[in-house]
């Protein structure tokens, strides 16, 4: 359980508090509700490069690390195709310099084209190096341009091409900035050895005067039902042929996402997965496989990926991976068998929650989501689902209609 205390600025940040006075640690964490599917088609990778630019320096702190650093505090972010997130981890009586440091970027960043040109080229070689110059860097890009038509989940976080990132100018970031980075799309999260009343004093104080800017209303195009199998073949430098299929599954607040969630478990998540047991241990077909789910707010993807062992054809393991799900489909499924990857899910929760930097963004996240009070579901809804259930969802999500599929095939071995 996270027990947790929020409120909200006149200005429409959402603030919580969560306390814990057994560490001598706090973490500050914010939260926008941006990601690369909130972006222009014809200008992606946007969201990832401010991941880079926050951390440029503002028009009152040129050098975002040095007073961090001084008072023995760390930071970092990440972005998805549905948020972007920054934290601060520092001695809770420093706590005032986290927050110093988050309100002035969020009221001036610098906008220093120097600091642009410095970021544009550190996202470029991140792009080149991540998925460009690396064997099967390339498939989950692949993966979803086959998967999506018109949700912007299509491209990756990173962006659709260097080509948009090259072109971005200083007005294109500008705007950007001032559309999404204000505080009434933003989350913040203070976890740790606070107090709720100085935690208000220091939002009031740091947060209070930064303007709210326009309400960002979202209207992504939904993605229509897949009604035919798709498949791509690419001839690449890679050292081992390789299949990755992906299914169209509900989005995070459907039903059935939990369900989703086992079942890919069950598929593949661990070496004694239906997967690997059948296709690894005892048919030997892939040096080894996985499975998982994309974990998007909008409708994402079942994943299942695997490398395959020489002499082993790509038709072949195709044929093994419907065979591993029609059993599912045919009602296979003991109660133990599920029980097992509830046990397996549960344990990563109480794992993750272990952390206090964890417990921050997953209270950010599901404020996001609509409600905090997620956090603390979680397990109950894990628990909840039925192995009929799985048996519906897999009938439901893993079929060859609703399935894209890319092969990799070594350039020297030439085309299948």
């Amino acid at each position: 359980m996270i027990d947790f205390q929020e409120f909200t600025l006149d200005n429409g940040l959402r603030v919580l508090v969560h306390q814990d006075i057994s560490v001598p640690m706090v973490t500050v964490n914010v939260l926008y509700d941006v990601g690369s599917r909130d972006e222009d088609e014809q200008k992606t990778g946007f969201a990832h490069l401010f991941e880079h630019l926050m951390f440029g320096g503002s028009v009152n702190i040129p050098f975002y690390d040095e007073p961090l650093q001084r008072v023995g505090g760390e930071n970092n972010a990440f972005t998805s195709p549905d948020i972007t997130n920054y934290y601060i981890s520092l001695p809770a009586e420093n706590l005032e310099t986290a927050f110093w440091l988050e309100s002035d970027r969020m009221l001036s960043l610098s906008f220093d084209p120097k600091v642009l040109e410095v970021q544009r080229k550190v996202v470029i070689e991140e792009y080149k190096q991540n998925y460009l110059n690396q064997p099967y860097g390339d498939a989950t890009i692949k993966l979803k341009e086959l998967a999506y038509t018109v949700h912007p989940y299509r491209w990756p976080t990173i962006g659709r091409t260097i080509q948009h990132i090259e072109d971005a100018t200083l007005d294109d970031v500008k705007a950007f900035f001032h559309k999404f980075y204000v505080p009434n799309n933003a989350v913040l999260v203070v976890a740790g050895n606070v107090e709720l009343e100085t935690v208000k004093q220091l939002s009031k104080k740091w947060f209070g005067s930064i303007a709210a800017g326009e309400k960002y209303r979202r209207h992504l195009p939904a993605e229509p039902p897949q009604r035919e199998k798709r498949q791509l073949e690419v001839i690449a430098d890679v050292p081992v042929h390789a299949i990755y299929k992906a299914y169209h599954m509900p989005g995070r607040l459907h039903a059935s996402y939990y369900t989703a969630d086992l079942l890919s478990d069950l598929l593949g998540r661990s070496k004694s997965s239906r997967l690997y047991t059948q296709l690894v241990k005892k048919q030997e077909l892939f040096s080894g496989i996985n499975s998982y789910i994309t974990g998007a707010i909008d409708p994402g993807l079942l994943v299942i990926q695997g490398k395959l062992n020489p002499g082993v054809s790509l038709e072949e393991v195709d044929q093994a991976i419907d065979s591993v799900v029609q059993e599912i489909q045919q009602g296979s499924v003991k109660e133990e068998e599920l029980q097992k990857v509830k046990n397996q899910a549960e344990s990563s929760i109480i794992f993750a929650e272990m952390e206090l930097l964890n417990r921050a963004m997953n209270l950010a996240y599901a404020t996001i989501l609509g409600d905090p009070n997620l956090v603390n579901r979680e397990s109950e809804m894990i628990q909840a689902v039925t192995t009929q259930q799985i048996q519906q969802a897999a009938r439901e999500i893993l079929h060859d209609s609703n399935a894209s599929t890319v092969y990799y095939i070594p350039r020297h071995n030439g085309k299948a």
